[in-house]
Order: structure tokens, then sequence, then C-alpha cells
């Protein structure tokens, strides 16, 4: 079957958070992120919403034209702006969860390169249309958007992700990072002209997290 895949549009922000805050709420990470089950969908999506908003101004935003899977990205040319009001934004979404939040900002922060690249942020599928090719085909989309650019490309993926990210040419490149006990996440990183299933060197750095 193939998936089509279209940028998103701009009113499509709350509908694309919700797709990566379904994604991400079974995991390890959205447990330790925001620890009241009751209230992970709701904070996941609020603060998914505020990036989501960001990469439409400094990046992209792809999804697959039914809305069930979403990639969000930035261009990093430079040092990027943080969101716009992002303490304030962050403390209403998160609420006494957002230490964890920027915990896991830092995180991602350490593991991006000081030069040019491009930053797959999410990638994330509902869980009811998962193992279905709507992921491979917007990593796909992805690659090719990097061949265009000419930019190397990171990530830093959940280990569920990590098989999908290595078929179409990522590799981890640092040691793996745990912000918390059961909690792990994996570098990772492509080169602009680097072919599916290629592998470049590893490059092994170790990083202290702060949980």
């Amino acid at each position: 079957m193939t998936h089509h895949i279209r940028a998103a549009r701009w009113t499509e922000q709350g509908p694309v958070a919700a797709v990566i805050a379904g994604a991400l709420q079974p995991t390890p990470l959205a447990a330790w992120l925001v620890p009241d089950e009751e209230e992970r969908g709701r904070v996941l999506t609020d603060v998914a919403k505020i990036w989501v908003e960001h990469a439409l101004f400094f990046g992209d935003v792809y999804v697959t034209t039914d809305l069930a899977a979403a990639a969000v990205c930035f261009h990093r040319l430079r040092p990027l702006p943080p969101p716009v009001k992002y303490t304030t934004r962050l403390a209403t979404a998160a609420g006494p969860h957002a230490e964890r939040f920027l915990a896991l900002d830092d995180i991602i922060a350490s593991s991006q390169p000081a030069h040019a690249h491009y930053h797959l942020a999410y990638l994330a599928v509902r869980p009811t249309h998962q193992r279905s090719g709507r992921g491979r085909a917007l990593m796909t989309h992805v690659r090719n958007r990097t061949y265009r650019l000419d930019l190397p490309s990171c990530t830093v993926a959940l280990p569920p992700g990590q098989h999908l990210l290595a078929q179409v040419g990522y590799d981890t490149t640092q040691s793996t990072v745990q912000p918390s006990t059961g909690v792990t996440m994996h570098p990772m990183s492509r080169s602009p002209r680097q072919r599916s299933g290629a592998r470049s060197p590893s490059v092994t750095r170790s990083k202290e997290a702060k949980p």
C-alpha cells in the first residue's frame, strides 16, 4: 500500500500533536515525563503542540494524508531561538512536570552537533496504525529532503524506532543516554548522501544526563 506524504497545515497543529502524544504515551519515557497516568495524554499533547508550532516556523512538519503519522523536523543551520515564551508556555502545559521536560530538552540539545544539520525531532505513528508502512514512508520522504538540502541529519530515538531509522541509514554515533532508570534513548545520525543500509563509522562519546 502506498502512503502519500504532504506538509502539515498550520491548522493541523493539534492533530499532529495528538499523533505524537498517542505514539509516546505507552513508552517508559512518557511515564517518566508524566507519572500521573490520567494527566499524561493531555500534557504530552500540549507540550508537543509547542514544538509542532515551532517547527512550522523553523523546519518541516510532514504527515500522511490520513493524519495517522507525522514527522517534525528542524533546519538547524544556525542556533535557533526557543519557542516563543517557552518557559511560560511549558509551565502552563506541563505544570509540575515541566522540569522533566526541560531535562529532556537538555539531553536532546547535548546530542546536537555544532555544525549545520537537519534535526528529526519526532517521528510518530498512531498505535493503531503502526507496522503499516507509514513510518517508513515518512522516513523515506525525510531522507530525500536531506538529499536536496545536502545536510546531515540527527535524532534521538527510543528503542522501538531505532530499527526503522537504521534501515534508512541512521547510525548510533554516541553512547545511549538514560534520563531515568528504565528509560533509554539512542542519539543517531546519518550523512547527507548515505544510502539506506549503508553504515558510517561509529564515534562513541560518553555523556551524562541529569534526570
